[in-house]
């Protein structure tokens, strides 16, 4: 349960509005076209930015922009030479032009003003970039990957050790020992990372405004004010409306404050500036290839004794980024020796990022691919394996769950998808088609932030303002903060007006890590039960609160993860090698549902991600120059339609009051993780070929 700011626990909402099937609020502006993006809110006068990026890996530049300055349309050019100076840049990811010093291919270097975007980009194409180059690292090898960050994303401790795992390994009746691979992958929301910046004279000086596409509105001026030598309230960002993120807008990245610089030099007017589809391959974050070395020691009828994995990835020299690949393994089953550990190798390549479900898609890959060899190597039934080693406690810190229910996934997944064990590779063809299904688990944390407050005001009509600077991402946050607003202060939905998505509100923290309802949902119960209690029942217009969300939500003594079971059919074409996911289907544990609508779609969302990493995704870096070459959604796979033939998501009804009021965990990531490993476990069952390296492409099977 959570407390509020006075230390008292805020007692579990009662649901009314919450677990309403509605549609969207912003529905009807989205698939009108009329909901407005970063760079599409009304502005007079803009003038277009367009980024230049370095041309090789590692080295120094010079930028020759008289060619650019002279094409018709073309306003300036901002470089190295020329550009604001920043202040105290101490992430190096934000160094931006403040020396000629290029750490990746695709770095920026200049940035083209022009009356038009037409202008800018053709003056862009008419800048010349030379310079220095020196001799880049960029290919991963496993065995360069030794050095040990100091902690690994989300602030885990990089390394784990219970027992004894070598012992185990000796002493196993049975063992599985291998290397699991997922490759480097890109986010690719539809709407790329974009922002409008305006400067303007302030009563205290000048003022930064912008719209950007992010995932925190707060977090932009938290990272951009003190750069630019700004204090706080010299900055607003708002973010109405984002189309998409997951994890590559969750931090500010180059081109945002690329948009602030720019505008600086030509301060009252706006400045647009939108990322191309292969600029974001290099300057707004992505998944590093992930290796992960699996040993798994097992009795004779699949108990485990012990687990190991060590993960290994590369990272940028210029900033440390280390996925918590290994960490989902400290809690997944049960095993009395356990060892866990994450090296690095550093590469002059662009700097990874936050990637939905971070870490947990590609080790929960590694782990349930493994589970799944366990199982064969032993003949049981890999439902039945996970059975035996499930577990009532958390095996890492021994805390028991808020709620678990992984079997009753399990149970009732089998019964929807009608499984019936494992079956024997090649046993069911249809046609030219080999058929087989697999099984996995599925598995996320559920988090909440710190940092969070809300203010609710009565209004004259006796509806309610509510405002937090939280941001829908497109997950529907509009309309699940309202659900939860309207259940807290105890009237219909219809009278509750939701404010979100401007830095100017009280502040929220990140969507991200499935946290955004359980941390704003959490202060808005906070802030109205403050209301209510300050002004009684019936307050009067104008009553107004703002309150802090706790720091501590109350999960103390207990481990707040999510579960599911995801299941999968699995045709391979026996001459072509071509995989098709026919069906998949997914049934989870994670508290209460506050929106079925929304809830679906969020979950078929993440199943149908899952799908595109275990069938298409794929970003291939020219190791001779460092730059990604599959730069567009042409040559970078994501699924179409015609691939996604059958995805359902179920869920078990429940409620985990340790979490917050709303009894509610986040759903936006687990939905992506145990699919990839459910479709490889089904194509073994259809080939008997064991695949270990994401994604499927035909070559495998051939």
């Amino acid at each position: 349960m959570s407390t509020d700011d006075s230390g008292e626990r805020l007692a579990p909402l009662t649901p009314s509005e919450m677990g309403s099937d509605v549609a969207r609020d912003d529905a009807r502006l989205k698939v009108t076209g009329t909901a407005p993006y970063a760079v599409e809110h009304p502005v007079e006068d803009p003038l277009y930015a367009v980024l230049v990026g370095a041309p090789f890996a590692l080295g120094s530049v010079t930028v020759d922009a008289s060619e650019a300055l002279a094409a018709p349309g073309v306003h300036s050019v901002v470089d190295h030479t020329n550009a604001p100076r920043l202040e105290g840049v101490d992430d190096l990811e934000m160094d931006l032009l403040q020396s000629g010093r290029v750490d990746y291919h695709g770095q920026v270097v200049a940035i083209v003003l022009g009356e038009s975007l037409a202008a800018a980009r053709h003056g862009a194409h008419l800048v010349r970039v030379d310079g220095a180059q020196r001799e880049a690292a960029t290919r991963f090898e496993i065995g360069q990957a030794r050095r040990k960050p100091d902690e690994v994303n989300a602030g885990f401790p990089t390394d784990s050790e219970t027992g004894d795992v070598d012992a185990a390994v000796a002493q196993a009746a049975t063992t599985v020992q291998q290397t699991y691979v997922t490759p480097l992958e890109h986010n690719n929301p539809m709407e790329p990372h974009a922002a409008t910046a305006t400067w303007r004279e302030g009563g205290d000086g000048p003022v930064l405004e912008m719209t950007v596409s992010t995932q925190s509105a707060p977090g932009v001026v938290s990272t951009l004010a003190p750069l630019l030598g700004l204090e706080p309230e010299q900055v607003r960002v708002r973010a109405p409306h984002v189309g998409g993120g997951f994890g590559s807008k969750g931090l500010p990245h180059p081109p945002d404050l690329a948009a602030a610089m720019a505008a600086r030099t030509v301060p009252g007017r706006p400045v647009r500036l939108a990322v191309t589809r292969q600029q974001m391959f290099a300057l707004t974050g992505y998944r590093s290839i992930t290796a992960s070395q699996v040993r798994l020691a097992a009795q004779e009828d699949g108990t485990l004794t012990g687990i190991e994995h060590a993960s290994f990835t590369p990272s940028s020299r210029v900033k440390e980024y280390a996925e918590q690949t290994s960490v989902s393994t400290r809690s997944l089953y049960a095993a009395p020796n356990r060892r866990t550990s994450h090296r690095l190798q550093d590469l002059d390549v662009a700097i990874p990022s936050w990637m939905r479900a971070p870490g947990v898609f590609p080790g929960v890959f590694a782990h349930e691919v493994a589970m799944d060899e366990l199982a064969v190597d032993l003949g049981v039934d890999p439902v039945e394996l996970r059975r035996r080693n499930d577990t009532d406690v958390d095996p890492d810190s021994g805390d028991p769950f808020s709620e678990r229910r992984l079997l009753e996934c399990f149970d009732r997944g089998a019964e929807l998808f009608g499984w019936s064990g494992p079956q024997e590779p090649r046993s069911r063809v249809e046609g030219d088609w080999l058929l087989g299904s697999g099984v996995a688990t599925a598995t996320y944390p559920g988090e909440s932030m710190p940092g969070n407050q809300a203010c609710v005001t009565v209004l004259d009509d006796g509806r309610y303002e509510v405002s937090i600077a939280a941001t829908d991402i497109g997950t529907g946050a509009w309309t699940v903060l309202r659900l939860v607003a309207a259940d807290a202060l105890g009237v219909p939905r219809d009278q509750v007006e939701m404010r979100i998505g401007d830095s100017s509100l009280p502040p929220a923290s990140v969507a991200g890590g499935s946290a955004g309802t359980s941390s704003w949902g959490t202060a808005i119960t906070g802030a109205a039960r403050a209301l209510h209690d300050k002004f009684g029942d019936d307050p009067a217009p104008g009553s107004s609160v703002t309150t802090p969300a706790p720091d501590d939500p109350g999960e103390e003594g207990y481990v707040t993860q999510s579960y599911g079971a995801v299941f999968a059919e699995v045709g391979v074409h026996r001459w072509t090698g071509e995989v098709r996911a026919r069906r998949l289907l997914g049934v989870y544990s994670a508290g209460r549902v506050l929106n079925p609508r929304g809830a679906r779609s969020q979950l078929v969302g993440g199943m149908v991600m899952g799908l595109g990493a275990a069938l298409h995704e794929e970003s291939v870096r020219d190791p001779r120059f460092g730059h990604v070459v599959t730069q567009d959604l042409a040559s970078y796979h994501v699924p179409a339609h015609a691939d996604v033939l059958d995805v359902e998501a179920h869920w078990l009804q429940g409620r985990d009051d340790v979490m917050n009021p709303m009894g509610s965990r986040g759903i936006g990531e687990i939905g992506i993780t145990g699919v990839a490993p459910a479709v490889v476990n089904a194509a073994y069952a259809a080939t008997g070929v064991r695949v270990r390296e994401l994604p499927l492409t035909p070559d495998h099977f051939l």
